[in-house]
């Protein structure tokens, strides 16, 4: 990954992510064929960029990092092939939340 990350740098506010494969089966076992699959929602965050600027010129820094799991809308960003890579780069705004692993999940409770 760190190719990527020498290679391309995303501007403002936007991310660099790589989709997360969904499961090729259903919940009752069914192996899903990939024409019949949606493109997954689910992605771990490769870049980000410095941050947005509000009206008087101040930087606003993105919450997120490289290496974030994160769920994005389905019509999110835009898909483009680096190095072999396919994809997508989006704005912080399309990022519906982060994935906390579950272990950090149990320790917070």
């Amino acid at each position: 990954m760190e190719e990527i990350l020498t290679k391309f740098r995303p501007l403002h506010d936007r991310i660099v992510v790589k989709r997360i494969d969904a499961e090729q089966k259903s919940a009752g076992g069914i192996i899903i064929p990939d024409t019949a699959k949606e493109k997954p929602q689910e992605g771990e965050v490769i870049a980000v960029g410095p941050g947005a600027r509000n009206e008087r010129g101040e930087l606003i820094a993105i919450d997120l990092k490289p290496g974030d799991r994160i769920l994005f809308g389905k019509w999110s960003g835009t898909e483009v092939k680096l190095d072999g890579q396919e994809l997508l780069i989006m704005k912080e705004s399309d990022v519906m939340g982060v994935i906390e692993p579950a272990a950090a999940v149990k320790k917070a409770a």
